[in-house]
């Protein structure tokens, strides 16, 4: 009766006199708007708090995960490390195993030991087991690096790289051109581009070019491919190629961008936490690819896409940044309008 004063029935109304409505039915209707509006947003915003609850001891299993996983491998290597005579290694080794060594405590009663805890000639043949023990690490370690970078037949940083012969090097051509052409095909292009490319992947992958159209192929059947695991599979295998190709190819816009869309494949059926972080390495990725690359249109298209995205984060996504990174991104519609005019023009 406050809100509305002049709804209240008039005083000279007789007994007999109907009174008038408090509210007029154009306010009760819009009273009821919102109060509708009201409980569709409690409704939303306890579904957005069970989702970030349960993405909160999502995120807390894999922290604790991770941390089991690094004491564990710690107290591997401790074990490896430690022998029974303790013995104070020279600084040219250039290892920590010194800390582990001096700190174990092992007691020790053997009269060649000295007053500082270390032994003398009495451990000279432990010593040598264990260095020998060491080296055969370092060798199986070396072992599976080579292996590993045989793979993808790349040239250690240390190596200067092989030239093809003129055969490889024509044949390599002649796979870009028709790997191009396939690219730019149907569905059924797409899968024969990818598959012949995998079938050379031993022959050329060391080479730049043959490995972002590798890993733009994989992008291709990751599209095509519905089930879930290929799908990951498909992104993953090509994420990691690309990564030791950046180590080598860092200035390659190409490896740059197929790397960051990568990323972005990897992420859409992980936790939200890790979508915020692989969409940080999408920008990295696409703003170093334009730095080296500024007139290529399909940059400035995934910049406006990634823009526009962030643009319309939901209120869960945003606590959620807030919450984990102490930069959280920025961008506006407006950013992205400005990206696709660029790719336009």
């Amino acid at each position: 009766a406050q809100a509305v004063p002049g709804a209240l029935p008039p005083a000279a109304a007789g007994d007999g006199a109907v009174p008038s409505p408090l509210l007029r039915q154009e306010e009760q209707l819009e009273l009821l708007e919102r109060l509708d509006f009201v409980v569709r947003s409690i409704v939303e915003l306890r579904k957005e708090v069970e989702e970030l609850r349960n993405s909160l001891q999502q995120l807390a299993v894999e922290i604790v995960g991770e941390v089991r996983t690094h004491l564990e491998e710690t107290q591997r290597v401790t074990r490896r490390r430690k022998f029974p005579f303790s013995r104070e290694r020279s600084d040219s080794t250039g290892s920590s195993s010194i800390y582990f060594t001096a700190s174990s405590g092992n007691a020790n009663t053997d009269d060649g030991e000295s007053e500082g805890g270390y032994t003398t000639a009495n451990a000279e043949s432990d010593y040598d087991r264990e260095s020998e023990r060491e080296s055969e690490d370092e060798v199986s370690c070396d072992t599976v690096r080579t292996v590993r970078r045989d793979s993808l037949d790349l040239v250690p940083e240390d190596e200067s790289p092989l030239l093809l012969d003129s055969t490889l090097e024509e044949g390599l051509g002649q796979l870009l051109e028709q790997a191009d052409r396939l690219h730019g095909g149907d569905e059924r292009d797409k899968r024969e581009g990818f598959q012949l490319l995998l079938n050379n992947k031993l022959a050329y992958a060391g080479q730049r070019e043959f490995l972002w159209r590798l890993a733009r192929a994989r992008c291709d059947v990751w599209e095509l491919t519905e089930d879930a695991d290929e799908r990951r599979s498909f992104a993953a295998e090509g994420k990691e190629e690309l990564e030791l190709a950046l180590q080598k190819w860092d200035q390659s816009a190409e490896c740059h961008q197929w790397f960051a869309i990568l990323c972005g494949q990897l992420s859409e059926h992980e936790s939200i936490p890790k979508r915020i972080q692989a969409g940080y390495v999408f920008k990295e990725h696409i703003d170093k690819a334009i730095a080296l690359k500024p007139q290529d249109p399909q940059l400035y298209y995934l910049l406006g896409r990634w823009c526009y995205q962030v643009a319309h984060l939901g209120w869960l996504e945003k606590r959620t940044v807030s919450a984990l990174f102490e930069a959280p991104p920025t961008a506006t519609v407006q950013d992205a309008l400005q990206n696709f005019l660029r790719v336009r023009e």
